[in-house]
This record gives C-alpha cells, structure tokens and sequence, in this order.
C-alpha cells in the first residue's frame, strides 16, 4: 500500500502531527496479534482524517469498519464537544482490544461500538450524521455508499478507504481481479452520481472524499 517511495513516505511522516503513544502502542499491537495488520490506517492517514474532522468539525460521525479501533481513536480525538462516533464491525474477536484502547484514550463515552454486520445495522440507526468513513469489505462498498448516503446529511461527507487498492484500479480491465473491479466500478459510479462532488485524494491507498449536495 506504499504508493511514495520510501524516502518521501518517511518525510511526510515526520512532517506531520504525530501519532499519540497509545496509537502508536495499538498500531504495535495490532502488527504483532492480529491477521492482516495493513488493513490498520497508517499514522499519516490516521493525522488526515482527524484534520478532516476538525475542517468539517462534525456532531455525529458514522464508522464502517472498526477493526482494532486505530481511526476510530483518530477521528474521535478530534471531534468538537458534545460530538459522537458510532463504529460497526463484524469481528467480534477484536471488539476486545478495541474497547481497550479506546478506554485508555478515555472516548468511551464519545465511541458507540456496534458488532454486527452493517448493512443490517444502518438502517437501525436514528441519527443523522455529518461525516461516514467506509474502511469494510470491498464487496459491499456500493451498498455501504447508498445507505450512508441515506443517513447523511445535506453538505455531509463520505470518506472511502482503498480505492487505489495498491494502484491496481489504474490497470487494464482485463488484467483486473475481482474486488480491484469493485473499486474500479466504485470510483466510476462516485464520478458520475450527481448528487456529489468527490475528489480522489492519493493518500496511503487512496482516499475517496465525497460531499453530498
């Protein structure tokens, strides 16, 4: 998932804000227990979506996709007074080491984690939200765009997590596996939805930023 060369993705990393001990000792842990640790944002991107947060300086902020909890601490570090971040995961397994860490970081009252599969747990939700960040399984990312798009507000945003997939969106077609052409469709539809304004930013493994009208 390193798009820059080594020397300039270690540059911009020190040239950003960085990653608190306890993200840093989660991002560790993460690398050492738990299968498939590159599906943790980075500590560059974690320091993007908690910019974003304090830009767009959200209420409610929906995330698809918790894992070990590592962007959800990020976003939910920034988030202004009063505001509130409702996570949704299928594993129940890392919901442990999750409620761990966010303890520590003292947001459990600012974090709502839900276990469960998010397409049946969206549409229970009541609230409204500001900002949703798609970081699931690949395959239901049209889904997850259409019934976040459903709970969003007007102006809201929508961030969508790898749709650079390792640079392979810009290959040919044919050469394509299957959940590289889930993303290369993803980012076609966002293109063409008239009902927002998207930029594709290159950040990590690409980040998909979505306004709604």
């Amino acid at each position: 998932m390193q798009l820059l060369p080594a020397a300039l993705e270690k540059y911009v990393q020190e040239h950003s804000t960085l990653e608190t001990p306890l993200l840093r000792e989660l991002r560790r842990e993460t690398h050492l227990k738990v299968l498939m640790p590159r599906m943790l944002s980075g500590p560059v991107q974690g320091s993007v979506l908690a910019m974003l947060v304090r830009m767009i300086r959200p209420q409610r902020i929906l995330e698809i996709g918790t894992f070990t909890g590592y962007s959800a601490i990020w976003m939910a570090s920034a988030l202004p007074e009063g505001g509130k971040l409702i996570t949704l995961d299928i594993n129940e397994e890392l919901s442990e080491m999750a409620q761990r860490y966010i303890q520590q970081a003292k947001l459990q009252d600012v974090i709502e984690a839900k276990i469960g599969h998010a397409l049946e747990l969206i549409p229970t939700l009541v609230e409204t939200f500001d900002l949703v960040f798609i970081d699931a399984d690949k395959a239901n990312y049209p889904r997850y765009y259409e019934l976040a798009l459903d709970t969003l507000r007007s102006g809201g945003f929508i961030i969508a997590d790898n749709v650079l997939w390792h640079g392979k969106v810009a290959g040919s077609d044919t050469e394509v596996d299957t959940k590289t052409q889930v993303l290369k469709d993803f980012n076609i539809f966002i293109q063409q939805d008239s009902r927002v304004e998207n930029v594709l930013l290159p950040i990590r493994d690409g980040l998909m930023v979505v306004q709604k009208k």
